[in-house]
């Protein structure tokens, strides 16, 4: 059989008789994940992970599992990696514009200052880089999705809570994680392949309150607002195991942090979930408290996100 396929993992290695060969995990275009070995093959810096590849092979059981035994293999088109990486089902130019178009609205002039400089400043990453390594929208695109999300929930709290600072609020919501660029680094398929060294030593919560801080004083704005989305973004983890140095201490602050935490629980359930058929438990999630979860198929996972504003 022949296919196309994404190298996600490439391990080369030598039989008991000293002859080269491939072990590999390859992802199919259904996103599956399939183990293979590519026997009496010198590599020789040909391939590596992330490659797009035309594949010849077998499937085989080998020590009761099945692999795949690759007869062939050669280069795709590059332009072919969409077909095989999990992206965001919004583009993430289309998602940008929308968040923007909001902040060009606003009326307080030194949040629009602020919020608009930093986003026109990382525009490039932001449109698509992931949200995560491996955890809650880790898809290309899905630090954009995960940001609009948060706005849109937080918008509709303001309507229920009129006491709500609505521009301060979605100020925060839109640069909480916007460091995660600086953070985070990315393969040429777009998803996260491990941190940067300024991700590891100063995070991109620090990071992020750092943007602000260098913004306001570039912008010569001094007023307690800046110190406001500051700790903000340095809060909105919550609680000190999960990287905030202080715990929120305002109503706009606390928003934020449940909102994001309730979106990234969110996307974390609907993935688990949709992996396994109606009337199934998943296996325990360690993202989740290592807990099982139910998928009772009563309704379908649907992401809806209204980007009316920017187009």
């Amino acid at each position: 059989m022949a296919s196309y396929a994404m190298i996600k993992e490439l391990s080369e290695k030598k039989d008991k008789n000293g002859n080269g060969y491939l072990d590999v995990v390859l992802v199919a275009s259904d996103k599956k994940e399939y183990p293979g070995k590519v026997w009496r093959f010198e590599n020789n810096g040909q391939f590596s992970a992330d490659d797009v590849v035309e594949v010849e092979y077998s499937v085989e059981t080998y020590k009761g599992k099945t692999q795949l035994n690759i007869t062939a293999l050669k280069k795709a088109p590059e332009e072919m990696i969409k077909n095989f990486v999990p992206a965001s089902e919004y583009d993430g130019k289309t998602v940008f514009l929308s968040l923007l178009n909001k902040v060009e609205n606003f009326s307080d002039s030194e949040f629009k200052a602020i919020v608009r400089e930093i986003m026109l400043k990382n525009r490039e990453k932001l449109e698509v880089f992931p949200a995560a390594y491996r955890l809650h929208h880790a898809i290309v695109g899905g630090l954009m999705l995960h940001t609009a999300s948060i706005v849109e929930m937080a918008e509709k709290t303001c309507l229920v809570y009129p006491n709500i600072n609505r521009e301060l609020l979605l100020s925060g919501a839109i640069l909480h994680d916007v460091a995660k660029t600086f953070e985070m680094q990315t393969s040429k398929s777009g998803l996260c392949k491990g941190y940067t060294v300024g991700g590891e030593l100063i995070g991109h919560l620090v990071k992020g309150a750092m943007y602000v801080e260098e913004t306001a004083k570039q912008l010569g704005i001094e007023s307690e607002k800046v110190t406001l989305l500051e700790h903000m973004i340095l809060s909105h983890h919550g609680v000190p195991e999960y990287g905030s140095p202080v715990r929120p201490m305002f109503l706009e602050a606390e928003i934020l942090s449940s909102l994001d935490s309730l979106d990234a629980t969110i996307f974390e359930i609907n993935n688990a979930t949709g992996k396994i058929p109606k009337g199934a438990f998943t296996e325990r999630q360690w993202a989740l408290d290592n807990r099982k979860l139910f998928h009772h198929g009563l309704s379908p996972a649907e992401h809806k996100v209204d980007l009316g504003d920017g187009i």
